[in-house]
C-alpha cells in the first residue's frame, strides 16, 4: 500500500479553525481522498475559511468535545489553543486532574501511537509536546495543591561524557505528557549525580541516555553502582540511544532497552502497572 505525501507544511500553524488560513499535511493512502489522514489544505495566500469549516466557541460546546478538541490541538501542536481550552474547562470546575487525565494525557496518548506507526515524526511530536507543556504550566500548581495522583516519578539524564540531549527531552516531555512526573537532571550526569536525584525524588523509573558509543559503558557503572548501595531492585532502568539495542541493555543488567520516546512511554507504563500488581 503506497502513502503519498501530498504536502508537507507542519511547521508554524495557526488554527484554522480560529479564522486562519494555514497550510496543512495532507497524507493519503493509495491516493484516495476518503483515506486521507486530514482533508484541510488551505491556502495561506487566499487567507479564505472552507465551507466546512467555522470558527469554534469554546463557551458552546460540551465537555466530551471540548476533551475532543484538546486531542487534536494536541495533535497539531496548538499551545495557545490548548491553554484556552484548559482555562475552559477550569471556569467550569472541573477538578485538575480529569483536564489532565481525559484532555492532555488521552490526547498525548494518540500522538504516541501514531509516533510510534510512524504517521507522526519528531518536529512534529515535539510541538505537540510543546502545547502539552503550555497546558500543564496552568495545571501543574492546582495539582499539587490538590495532591492529585501521578502515574508515577521518573529521574532521567544523559550520561557522563555525553551531551547530546534531543532524544533525552523528547522521553521526558512525552513522559510527562502520559502523567508521569519527571526530573531531568539534564547531560553529562556521573554516578553521584543519578544519585543525588535518586535520594531526592525517590523515583520508580531512571531513565539513561547515550548518543556516543565511547559513553553506552557508563551506564553499566551506575547500574554496578545501583546494586553496590543495594536500591538496584528498588528502581526501574531503562536505557536508550541511537548506538544501544536490546542486547547491550541486557549486557548491562537494564530492566529494558527503549528505541524511542514512544517505546519509552509503553515500557514505563508496563513496569508501573507490575509495581502495583505487586503491591
Amino acid at each position: 500500500m503506497e502513502t503519498a505525501v501530498l504536502t508537507a507544511d507542519v511547521a508554524g500553524q495557526e488554527n484554522p479553525r480560529r479564522g486562519e488560513a494555514v497550510g496543512r499535511s495532507l497524507v493519503c493512502q493509495d491516493d484516495k481522498p476518503s483515506n486521507c489522514l486530514s482533508l484541510t489544505k488551505l491556502s495561506k495566500e487566499d487567507n479564505v475559511m472552507s465551507e466546512d469549516e467555522e470558527d469554534i466557541i469554546l463557551e458552546e460546546l460540551e465537555l466530551d468535545e471540548l476533551y475532543e478538541l484538546m486531542h487534536e490541538d494536541l495533535y497539531d501542536g496548538y499551545a495557545e489553543e490548548i491553554e484556552e481550552e484548559v482555562h475552559e474547562a477550569l471556569g467550569r470546575g472541573i477538578v485538575p486532574y480529569e483536564i489532565l487525565t481525559k484532555g492532555l494525557v488521552a490526547g498525548m496518548d494518540i500522538v504516541g501511537v501514531d509516533f510510534r506507526d510512524g504517521i507522526l515524526f519528531v518536529p512534529e511530536v515535539l510541538m505537540a509536546a510543546k502545547a502539552m507543556k503550555a497546558g500543564m504550566a496552568i495545571l501543574r500548581p492546582l495539582l499539587a495543591e490538590t495532591g492529585a495522583p501521578k502515574v508515577g516519578t521518573m529521574v532521567i539524564g544523559t550520561v557522563k561524557g555525553d551531551i547530546h540531549d534531543i532524544g533525552k527531552n523528547l522521553v521526558g516531555m512525552m513522559m510527562e505528557g502520559a502523567g508521569f512526573e519527571v526530573i531531568d537532571i539534564g547531560i553529562n550526569n556521573s554516578v553521584e549525580d543519578y544519585f543525588a536525584a535518586i535520594k531526592e525524588h525517590n523515583p520508580e523509573i531512571l531513565g539513561m541516555s547515550a548518543l556516543l558509543t565511547t559513553t553506552m559503558p557508563y551506564m553499566r557503572v551506575v547500574i554496578n553502582a545501583l546494586k553496590e548501595e543495594g536500591i538496584r531492585d528498588d528502581i526501574t532502568v531503562l536505557v536508550g540511544g541511537a548506538p544501544l539495542n536490546e542486547a547491550f541493555a541486557e549486557d548491562i543488567e537494564a530492566d529494558a532497552y527503549c528505541r524511542d520516546a514512544a517505546v519509552a512511554v509503553d515500557t514505563a507504563k508496563k513496569f508501573m502497572q507490575i509495581r502495583k500488581a505487586k503491591g
